[in-house]
């Protein structure tokens, strides 16, 4: 049988700083083990944000022209050559995550999100960099795939992979069923936080953030309690059990500190810019905090799938927006402006 013939595609790339496009690509010639998926939908993340608009994200620094996007779903159109993963016409969820290759620095067996030298899709942090997942169709090795339900709401399928981010650092928070939560930043990512905090039976959420819309948008997902981050008083005197920094800003990890009950645990979520940072850490010292990182996943995908599947969260209200993938510059112009935005997503046709 002769193969299936290829086709252009297009793909989001960012360039440089401020210079993003919609290219058109060959289609991607899987290798054995990858399988040819066509993209249903994919979510902008602050990564991508970050690549367009400062050519770097972090420490990550962008050298050459990157296929961006991580958040995706989409359908297998032809399974890997050496029998792996899913079928031909299964509706998958990705998990982006490629561990290193070992040989580096030390790390828990267990928690490959801390493997040195690993790489993510559409990530600069390695040269040649990863390309990423905003494209018609992608080749994509089988072990990423994760069959999902045709059932499932398109919106919500799309936010597995931040879903998977935000079960993850409520997991770094310990056991939050009867426990006050405080979120800082009600962003896309800290309003998945709410969803699983509410999934995951907190007793009282609170969130706050600089905007009225993100704290609408957290309300309807289950917190119980929202406050303007200009109301610095009433967040000082919270007392919380847990905090979950997601704003990634100095001005947030600082709230979060002040807001900690003595003796509760600070989850940092939101990723800051590198180097030392202002913040209140005598205070920490003084209350016996625990201080502790969240980065990225592990096996949570699997878990937010089950969940989603048996229809014990929703949290497509986080979505906010949707462009086809043509109107790519537009949809990250909009999706830069937390006052009005939360997730927003692209359509690809990746399907024919």
């Amino acid at each position: 049988m002769s193969p299936e013939p290829t086709h252009p595609v297009r793909a989001v790339v960012a360039h440089a700083r401020e210079d993003l496009r919609v290219d058109v690509v060959p289609e991607p010639v899987p290798a054995r083990d990858e399988a040819l998926v066509a993209i249903e939908l994919g979510g902008i993340c602050g990564s991508d944000l970050h690549y367009w608009l400062h050519g770097a994200a972090g420490e990550s620094i962008l050298r050459d022209p990157l296929v961006l996007g991580h958040e995706v779903i989409g359908r297998v159109v032809r399974p890997a050559e050496d029998g792996a993963g899913p079928g031909a016409g299964v509706r998958v969820a990705v998990h982006p995550a490629t561990p290193g290759p070992g040989g580096g620095p030390r790390f828990p067996a267990e928690r490959p999100n801390l493997s040195p030298g690993g790489t993510y899709l559409g990530s600069a942090a390695t040269h040649p960099h990863r390309a990423g997942a905003f494209a018609d169709r992608v080749a994509l090795p089988a072990r990423m795939l994760r069959p999902i339900p045709d059932t499932l709401d398109p919106r919500a399928a799309a936010l597995i992979e931040p879903l998977a981010v935000a079960w993850h650092a409520v997991k770094q928070a310990g056991d939050v069923a009867g426990k006050r939560v405080l979120v800082v930043g009600a962003g896309p990512i800290g309003a998945l936080v709410v969803a699983v905090l509410a999934h995951h039976g907190a007793r009282e959420i609170v969130v706050t953030d600089l905007f009225p819309a993100p704290l609408e948008r957290a309300a309807g997902l289950g917190a119980h309690r929202t406050v303007l981050a200009s109301e610095g008083a009433v967040l000082d005197s919270l007392d919380a059990d847990i905090v979950i920094e997601s704003s990634g800003s100095v001005p947030g990890l600082r709230t979060a500190v002040r807001a900690a009950v003595r003796g509760g645990r600070v989850v940092m979520l939101g990723l800051l810019p590198p180097g030392d940072q202002p913040v209140p850490v005598a205070m920490a010292i003084a209350r016996e905090l625990e201080l502790v990182g969240s980065f990225r996943f592990n096996s949570e995908i699997d878990e937010v799938i089950a969940a989603l599947s048996a229809g014990e969260l929703d949290p497509s209200a986080v979505v906010t927006h949707v462009f086809d993938a043509d109107q790519a510059i537009e949809a990250f112009g909009v999706a830069r402006d937390a006052s009005t935005s939360g997730k927003v997503l692209l359509a690809f046709r990746g399907a024919r």
